[in-house]
């Protein structure tokens, strides 16, 4: 029975989802690279992000995402080298990424906020750009991210590639040698999100 406008609404209906992140089962790195005048007796380390924690959410009616909010938070404590490097290697990284780089004692939390998003394509497989909002080392500034989106059931795949400039955020550089090997500005997160949907 219609209603009684006589217009059909059941094709308008709209579905809430909100997938959940499983950080057991995405990953998430960081790449950084060294330059100077030593830069060959250095390494490019590779960072793992270990605690992952967020949702996607997002009102489907048929096959468009409408409304979609992203909300991601990750604990720069759980930051780790996974090179293979010597045990003092990996200590002296990890401590001045904690407190020279990160100053984690004093911003214990990055979050990704993003309610901005263009989605190109359709059915399971989808194209998406979002611009949102980064805060990281007290800073917070505008950071756009492209990303391969796969919906199948209950489950919510996401996987791309982004830059971030250490300056833009107030992060001092690391330098050792006297400066003679040194990070470069510029770090490039890569990621492979794995989210379930809420009851």
């Amino acid at each position: 029975m219609q209603p009684a406008s006589g217009v059909d609404n059941t094709a308008t209906k709209k579905a809430a989802s909100n997938f959940v992140i499983d950080a057991v089962r995405s990953t998430f790195t960081v790449q950084a690279f060294s330059t100077g005048f030593l830069s060959a007796l250095g390494h490019n380390p590779r960072i793992a992000v270990r605690n992952i924690l967020g949702d996607v959410r997002f009102v489907s009616r048929e096959s468009a995402l409408e409304d979609v909010r992203v909300h991601v938070s990750i604990d720069p404590r759980s930051l780790e080298v996974v090179d293979d490097i010597s045990d003092k290697d990996r200590r002296e990284i990890h401590r001045q990424m904690y407190d020279d780089v990160l100053d984690v004692d004093r911003y214990p939390e990055i979050i990704y906020d993003c309610s901005r998003v263009t989605i190109n394509g359709s059915g399971d497989q989808l194209s998406s750009l979002l611009t949102g909002d980064l805060t990281l080392h007290g800073e917070t500034h505008p950071l756009a991210v492209s990303a391969r989106v796969a919906i199948s059931g209950d489950v919510l795949k996401a996987s791309g590639d982004f830059s971030v400039s250490q300056r833009e955020y107030g992060i001092p550089l690391v330098s050792v040698a006297g400066g003679a090997i040194k990070l470069k500005d510029e770090v490039k997160c890569a990621f492979n999100i794995v989210a379930r949907k809420q009851a």
